[in-house]
């Protein structure tokens, strides 16, 4: 029996994305991206970025089809991006889905944005172990999730209580007269400099902290930390080793973010761990969490670099796993809900 189709759109942020999956294979994704829209501004501005999936959504949509040699009539179910995200880039992405759904008559299932990131992994390597320990790593995300199923029971182990990871990355960036975004800029620089050159703070993990915060994160003490040791260069008449900077602080983000991943594990007794999101194509992550995991006798899963950011495929797949699992469809006045827990898998 072949496996239903599933249209994904996500439009969370800055990307409109579109896909089609059929059960773990993604036959086709395309994606449209504003960033180059929101460089002058040195972040993403919501308005921009709803405006262009305004513009965007609909051709990338027939995009996609053309890719795949499928017309929506072939369309089993709809997969949308219910939330969390900036409100007005979200609703665009849902108010297309429903009226798709509404005009194919076929069933439209709402997503949780973050869950889908962890999804994504099903599309290279297959059904998530259950459980899993899953690190999710984005510009406005740091989660630790403990993965139970990924279409229904996700719990959050810990949280960033101030800075994303990746937000933190977009203001050293700034500091060190980096580009937007961020990411790839510092770890561009960071590849010829020391990593052990100045070591930074790791937010979060004194034993005071971790009896309250053991699974958490903060990267707002290590984003001050740095741009405090470049302003006192600089107030010393002294060049800023921009290289050497940019390595120690990504070095400070992938000591802590992988240490709680694999004390995560470690506590809950899980084997695998899975890693998610924008941050994760940062090479030293991947190559970190690789060794330590290997060490610990983890199994790491990290899906390619094209999984990690934004893109239809990841909802695409993650509505393929409710469908799969015959959960009852979201209604078609599901919510655009900037604020939807990780918890909440599936929009009612």
């Amino acid at each position: 029996m072949t496996e239903p189709l599933i249209l994904g759109i996500e439009s969370s942020c800055d990307e409109t994305g579109v896909a089609f999956v059929r059960g773990t294979t993604l036959l086709g994704d395309v994606v449209a991206s504003s960033v180059e829209e929101h460089v002058r501004f040195g972040g993403v501005v919501p308005e921009v970025a709803s405006r262009a999936h305004l513009e965007a959504l609909i051709p990338t949509i027939r995009r996609t089809c053309d890719e795949v040699g499928h017309s929506l009539a072939d369309v089993d179910a709809i997969a949308v991006t219910s939330g969390p995200g900036l409100a007005g880039a979200l609703m665009v992405g849902v108010a297309g889905a429903k009226a798709l759904a509404w005009a194919l008559d076929k069933p439209l299932y709402g997503v949780n944005h973050l869950a889908a990131h962890v999804c994504a992994d099903v599309l290279d390597h297959g059904p998530l172990p259950e459980p899993t320990v899953a690190l999710l790593v984005s510009g406005g995300h740091t989660n630790l999730l403990l993965v139970n199923d990924i279409a229904s029971d996700v719990i959050e182990l810990g949280a960033s209580i101030d800075d994303a990871a990746g937000e933190a990355f977009d203001k050293v960036a700034r500091v060190l007269g980096l580009a937007y975004p961020g990411g790839p800029h510092i770890e561009k620089a960071a590849a010829d400099g020391d990593p052990n050159a100045i070591r930074f703070p790791r937010g979060l993990s004194s034993r005071k902290d971790l009896e309250r915060h053991r699974f958490d994160y903060s990267f707002s003490g290590l984003k001050t930390a740095v741009v405090r040791w470049v302003e006192e260069r600089e107030r010393a008449g002294e060049p800023v080793p921009v290289a050497d900077v940019a390595a120690s602080f990504n070095e400070a983000v992938a000591d802590v973010l992988t240490r709680k991943a694999l004390d995560a594990c470690e506590e809950y007794g899980v084997r695998d761990l899975q890693i998610g999101g924008g941050v994760t194509a940062n090479s030293r992550l991947r190559v970190m969490a690789k060794e330590r995991c290997d060490a610990a006798g983890i199994s790491l899963r990290v899906p390619r670099v094209r999984l990690c950011t934004d893109n239809g495929a990841m909802v695409a797949a993650l509505g393929a796993q409710m469908v799969q699992r015959g959960l009852t469809p979201s209604s078609l006045d599901l919510p655009a809900d900037s604020s939807m827990p990780v918890s909440e898998v599936k929009a009612p």
